[in-house]
């Protein structure tokens, strides 16, 4: 690695941390005047506020907004030194433009490799904490309230809740249907299924079992029993943030587990999934984007540069945005929606890459 090499990563490292640092305060200090009434209302400790809440939230917002913040630097540092002529001695020099990238690709990468295992292992463990945190002395005290729930506990097995209660944890009016071959094989009813925290097993009470062969129907009364099924009563506690909280294999565990459920909501596990994929390229993206709109030392000066850096950012923002709630909605492949940005500013990169003067 040559002198400039060192140079220009060690500067744009520390651009970046400063944007970083900066960006993130101003954020804390906005969320603090927010909330403030919630901790004081619901007498949330100091150290809690500042340990179990801040000091996991400043992470967080690091690597939410890392490829801005990245952009951001790039810009920021790459324009002050197009005004100071050091770009042109450097290509005067007889270095191309393609190898004045390498060692801002390289300080991207390592940028890009942190973040990726932050938001795979790191990240979800302090996501608990502070949502924790959140519903605790930010948020109201959760009650399901869902009437009528149906869940897929298994392949052709099927789960009826008339309603459920998460403080006794006790469904009523419980089915399980099996259904093969759009035939009813089985079914089995409970008044009530209570959770039993230490055989972590169902109480079901006042069962009915119907058995149907053919024409034939055999109907039981067994006696109130222990049972496990393909359900807990995690499936009924508030699921605010929940993405947010699974490592990277938890969060296919558990894509696979709604999957073999057939349940709604499955979009916003894979938009998580894809996008803790696809922020590392975002960042070699911008990063690239944002050396080649800022090298050229410009006339109005390092200021335009820094504008039209943070409007390309705003633009990247807003696309991820509309094609993440569009594939929420379901209109669009998840995976193609999440890819959708990268792939656009790409394309505008190799663009301006081959059109703009430098």
């Amino acid at each position: 690695m040559k002198i400039l090499d060192r140079y220009l990563i060690k500067n744009f490292l520390i651009t970046y941390f400063f944007v970083a640092f900066v960006i993130v305060l101003i954020i804390c200090m906005i969320d603090y005047t927010e909330k403030v009434d919630d901790f004081l209302g619901k007498k949330a400790p100091i150290n809690a506020i500042l340990f179990d809440y801040y000091l996991n939230l400043i992470p967080y917002w690091i690597n939410y907004i890392s490829p801005l913040m990245v952009f951001i630097a790039t810009v920021f540092f790459t324009s002050r030194i197009a005004a100071r002529t050091e770009i042109i001695a450097i290509l005067s020099s007889g270095i191309s433009f393609g190898r004045l990238l390498v060692p801002y690709m390289l300080g991207a990468s390592v940028l890009g490799i942190v973040t990726f295992v932050q938001v795979g292992w790191v990240l979800p463990i302090a996501n608990k904490v502070r949502n924790d945190f959140e519903k605790k002395y930010v948020k109201q005290e959760f009650y399901f309230s869902g009437r009528n729930v149906h869940i897929t506990i298994a392949p052709d097995v099927y789960a009826y809740l008339e309603s459920y209660n998460n403080t006794s944890m006790t469904g009523n009016k419980f089915t399980m249907e099996t259904i093969k071959s759009n035939k009813l094989i089985q079914k089995v009813s409970a008044d009530r299924i209570v959770w039993q925290p230490k055989s972590k097993k169902w109480n079901m009470q006042n069962i009915q079992v119907r058995t149907l062969d053919s024409l034939r129907e055999t109907v039981t009364y067994p006696k109130d029993h222990d049972t496990t099924i393909n359900l807990s009563p995690k499936d009924f506690e508030s699921d605010y943030n929940l993405f947010e909280t699974f490592t990277l294999p938890e969060l296919n565990s558990y894509i696979e587990l709604l999957q073999s459920r057939g349940a709604d909501g499955l979009e916003v596990y894979l938009i998580e999934k894809y996008t803790r994929f696809t922020q590392p390229f975002a960042i070699l993206i911008l990063t690239a984007i944002g050396v080649i709109v800022s090298a050229r030392k410009s006339r109005r000066g390092v200021g335009w540069q820094i504008a039209l850096g943070f409007m390309l950012a705003f633009i990247y923002i807003l696309f991820f945005l509309l094609s993440k709630g569009v594939a929420e909605a379901g209109n669009i492949n998840t995976l193609f929606a999440v890819w959708l940005p990268n792939i656009v500013f790409a394309g505008i990169g190799i663009i301006l890459y081959k059109t703009l003067p430098r």
